[in-house]
């Protein structure tokens, strides 16, 4: 892997690996049979033929017979840089015009003109950190060529099964057709990763197997995509918004990936819940010498509404306003139109909101937080009451269509496949309830074995939190045709079990296998037009209440209630579960997980579990509540009127960070300090510490221009 943020490959000896006794090729970017791209862009080499462009990046790959051979050989390959200017932070690449060329932009109403209207008008900026994905297992696949006409089974961790298979045939010059992808359940979800394996099989001949430990994975895969925006509003005195412009950059990492999208998805939650008349959103994904930044849970979402929310928090200081009364305000009705053009329908977020503030007793608790912190010097609690709503649909339209395979066996069991990956979300468990609720048969009747393109071809990925309405609605399709066929045989056999029914229908010849298919109607994204229809908006609100230690900048999570709107769930217990788990994930993306890297070399600096702080037992609430919306109106042409839950929570874990927001300010009130706080994300101890802005602080204080060089460590 390389060592350089960003250099020429003037050289690279294997001599010295090749030497070792059980080692059997070192591969370059030469050995890649097919074109050496990969990703929708074709942007990216698999490897590096002439430039590396991030520390990390597989310069060549070592196959050996045991893992700890293959390591030992790599560390002798030789390689001879010559460096490059490198940029590592979306700030500096703003500075230096670093991006990918495309542009993107939403705009409504007058927004100069909202401007010269205003009361007020202010200007600022926001920032958000990334984010690892930190599964536990760490990304690995196993490729088994099988002897004859180039066929290859390939068992992956990955969420996009199609992709590995096509990425892989076309990298060996195959058709798609003689490479087959397997997935059984994963943790880390990679595409490349199986490309070296498959490259490894096609040279050798035989069974390679690639895991990565943790501090490769870290330094290989890409993360979350960190965020920065200029914004300047337009607001009326009692706070409400006339008008927003925001500049929008993402650090996108050294290729183009899946930015774009990513970004698109910012541009389109940049409002997040609120009305705003006049917009001018514009987006630029930056060039970066880091890893390629990627699909990540809320994919750009989270980042669009936190950046918003943080503009909101500054604004609501200015103006001396509760933040909650400023969300109440702009709060959107029924029937109101986003940016870009889709009308809110069944827009339930106003009913939830009135609903946590009488059952989470928002009142009291504001006052008994504010009488602690009267009473409390070094101690301070805080409180944020936090809106989403989260649009579910790929961003592509060719990506919302599902695939699956039902097949009935004569002693009437189920085997179900479908282009869906299970990850630990339950999907599976969603899918075979679909299947057992069409067919009418016991849930312990169905399996689903593993996904695979050989069973469920030319799939979308797991992703975007649209896997249950896509699969589930054609798994009922299938169900319903083998439902239609078997209804004569339950009509005769009435009271015979399905055993019984499926064995009668195969012995008259009847079909017992059907496939389904589903591509949900309504849906479009025209950026030229800036007109996008998602299908439906997952919905929900939070509060939390945190303790903040002032002296030392730890915190501890006292309490959290969400209320979400999952329309019908499918499966309560998991759906309930995924809001937890979003959730907590959302709150360590904005509290805990730092991304440093050090500039002199580019190298990770957080690097491992010792130095990337994911949340532990002890940052789960300690009183964590949480409940469905029950009763509202759902005409949802989606499976069974249920809702995606996947991503949608995960920004209401950001409410922790708003709420040590409040408990900084009750700090810095002590301290007589008046400035406008900007606190950005993540709200390390660090950070919350020295934001609390007391004499300590000002002791430890060093003025700009007496700081000497440059930093040891800096955020992206």
């Amino acid at each position: 892997m390389s060592d350089r943020a960003h250099a020429n490959i003037l050289s690279i000896d294997a001599a010295p690996a090749l030497a070792l006794s059980g080692v059997h090729r070192v591969l370059t970017a030469r050995d890649v049979p097919g074109p050496n791209v990969w990703n929708i862009f074709h942007d990216e080499e698999i490897l590096p033929s002439d430039t590396v462009h991030h520390v990390g990046q597989p310069v060549a790959l070592v196959i050996a017979d045991t893992q700890r051979r293959a390591q030992e050989a790599a560390r002798l390959v030789k390689v001879e840089y010559e460096d490059l200017p490198a940029i590592l932070t979306v700030r500096e690449a703003v500075q230096k015009e670093s991006w990918f060329p495309e542009v993107r932009q939403l705009q409504t109403g007058d927004v100069d003109a909202a401007f010269a209207d205003a009361d007020f008008v202010f200007e600022g900026e926001s920032f958000c950190g990334g984010q690892e994905h930190f599964y536990l297992e760490t990304m690995g696949s196993i490729a088994v060529p099988k002897g004859e006409d180039g066929e290859l089974d390939i068992y992956a961790s990955t969420q996009n099964p199609t992709e590995v298979q096509m990425v892989c045939a076309e990298a060996l010059g195959l058709p798609a057709s003689r490479v087959v992808c397997h997935v059984k359940r994963l943790g880390g979800g990679s595409v490349l990763i199986s490309v070296f394996t498959a490259l490894g099989a096609h040279h050798t001949g035989r069974s390679v197997r690639l895991v990565l430990d943790r501090d490769e994975d870290m330094q290989f895969s890409g993360q979350r995509h960190p965020f920065y925006g200029t914004w300047k509003v337009g607001v009326q005195r009692n706070g409400r918004l006339l008008a927003l412009r925001a500049r929008i950059y993402s650090n996108g990492g050294c290729s183009r990936d899946l930015s774009m999208g990513v970004l698109e998805r910012a541009l389109a939650h940049a409002d997040n819940c609120y009305l705003i008349p006049n917009t001018h959103f514009i987006g630029r994904v930056c060039r970066t010498n880091t890893q390629s930044n990627t699909a990540f849970r809320s994919f750009g979402g989270c980042q669009g509404m936190i950046l918003l929310e943080s503009m909101l928090c500054e604004v609501a200081d200015k103006l001396a306003l509760p933040v909650e009364q400023m969300r109440e305000l702009n709060m959107y009705k029924e029937g109101d139109s986003t940016p870009f053009k889709q009308k809110l329908v069944e827009w339930n977020v106003p009913q939830m909101w009135t609903q946590i503030k009488d059952k989470a007793e928002f009142a009291r608790r504001r006052a008994e937080v504010d009488q602690f912190n009267a009473r409390s010097r070094y101690r301070k609690r805080g409180l944020s009451l936090l809106p989403t709503k989260f649009a579910i649909s790929f961003g592509v339209k060719h990506l919302n269509q599902g695939m699956a395979l039902v097949h009935v066996y004569m002693d009437g069991s189920v085997l179900v496949a479908h282009g869906g990956t299970e990850m630990g979300q339950g999907l599976h468990t969603k899918m075979a309830m679909v299947a057992a609720e069409t067919l009418e048969v016991p849930l312990d009747t169905v399996f689903i074995s593993e996904t695979a393109t050989n069973t469920a071809a030319n799939t979308s990925p797991t992703a975007a939190s649209a896997s249950s309405d896509l699969n589930g609605y054609a798994i009922y399709n299938a169900c319903k045709e083998l439902a239609d066929r078997l209804r004569p045989y339950h009509e005769r056999m009435s009271g015979e079990s399905f055993a019984k029914i499926a064995r009668a229908a195969y012995m008259d010849r009847c079909n017992l296998t059907a496939s389904g298919h589903y591509a949900p109607p309504d849906i479009g994204f025209d950026w030229e037009k800036q007109k996008l229809h998602f299908f439906y908006f997952t919905q929900g609100v939070a509060l939390a209440e945190v303790e903040l230690d002032t002296l030392t900048g730890a915190h501890s999570t006292c309490r959290v209630d969400i209320i979400m709107d999952v329309g019908n769930s499918l499966n309560k217990a998991i759906d309930i579960g995924q809001i937890e788990g979003a959730f907590v994930q959302g709150q360590g993306w904005t509290t805990t997980e730092e991304f440093l890297y050090m500039p002199r070399s580019g190298r990770l600096f957080t690097q491992g579990p010792g130095n990337y702080k994911i949340p532990s037992a002890m940052d789960i609430p300690r009183d964590f509540r949480v409940s469905l919306l029950e009763g509202a109106p759902n005409t949802l042409k989606t499976i069974f009127s249920s809702k995606g839950v996947g991503e949608p929570p995960l920004f209401l874990g950001a409410s922790v960070f708003f709420a040590l927001r409040d408990a900084v300010l009750a700090a810095r009130k002590h301290s007589n300090c008046t400035d406008t706080l900007h606190l950005e994300s993540p709200a390390t101890a660090e950070v919350l510490r020295l934001a609390c802005e007391d004499e300590l602080v000002e002791l430890a204080r060093i003025p700009r221009e007496q700081r000497q060089g440059e930093p040891f460590v800096v955020r992206i």
